[in-house]
């Protein structure tokens, strides 16, 4: 019921906004087109709680890697940024791609197969690391690249408006929403990721006597999170071929 209403309200604000970017290509001005964007703020954070956006590899990396909350923080926003900016660049630079890739509304073949192969990398990459790293090293760079990494699969609703936006000639409408947009995701994806550090910092001095079952449940956490997704995307990419 609750993953309803997040589908119901979603439509409701895409509906909404999609209404207001015809009314700026219409000329009737940007000044309501602006005061509408706080709802876009709300969108992305709604958007950010439906299944996906890669919370579970947020949460794993930042439990598994015991960082502290600034740079997990800034991991989740890395991970926002380049989830919503891919989805710009995909409107803006291969519309006709785009059109052909679609197969109804809500869903892309292509870039789904794509996602799925990123999600079993990420996978194999956190089953390799827990197997045979016994003294797991971060590097500052380590991290900001997982977000990255994490984030290369396109926002689809951000997709639609830009592309909705791009067909209007009212491209500045697009982006705008779109920033909104990752304020939105950046919101709920931190919020993942400091509830992470809260939970590793209590796991951490649960187990801080036992330097050694820490060390085993940390990388027992990765190592079944890196199963799962694995196995998650070898399945989904085997039911589309």
């Amino acid at each position: 019921m609750f993953l309803q209403d997040i589908i119901a309200f979603q439509r409701e604000i895409y509906l909404a906004f999609a209404d207001q970017i015809k009314q700026v290509a219409a000329g009737s001005g940007w000044t309501q087109f602006v005061t509408f964007l706080p709802m876009g703020i709300a969108f992305g954070a709604v958007h950010a709680l439906t299944p996906g956006h890669s919370k579970s590899i947020l949460a794993v990396y930042v439990v598994g890697s015991a960082i502290k909350a600034r740079r997990a923080f800034a991991i989740s926003l890395a991970l926002a940024c380049t989830h919503v900016a891919m989805a710009v660049a995909i409107a803006v630079f291969a519309l006709p791609l785009v059109s052909r890739s679609f197969a109804a509304p809500g869903s892309a073949p292509a870039l789904e197969t794509v996602s799925r192969c990123f999600l079993g990398c990420i996978g194999l990459w956190l089953l390799w690391r827990a197997i045979f790293q016994r003294h797991h090293t971060h590097s500052r760079g380590e991290g900001m690249t997982i977000g990255f990494i994490a984030g290369l699969v396109p926002c689809p609703l951000t997709l639609f408006v830009m592309t909705f936006a791009i067909l209007h000639q009212v491209v500045g409408t697009g982006l705008l929403f779109a920033l909104s947009m990752m304020l939105g995701v950046t919101a709920t994806l931190g919020s993942v990721a400091l509830l992470a550090v809260l939970f590793g910092t209590q796991l951490a001095a649960l187990l801080g006597r036992y330097p050694t079952l820490f060390g085993r449940a940390s990388r027992s956490i990765e190592g079944g999170a890196g199963i799962i997704l694995a196995s998650v995307a070898f399945m989904e990419i085997s039911s589309l071929l």
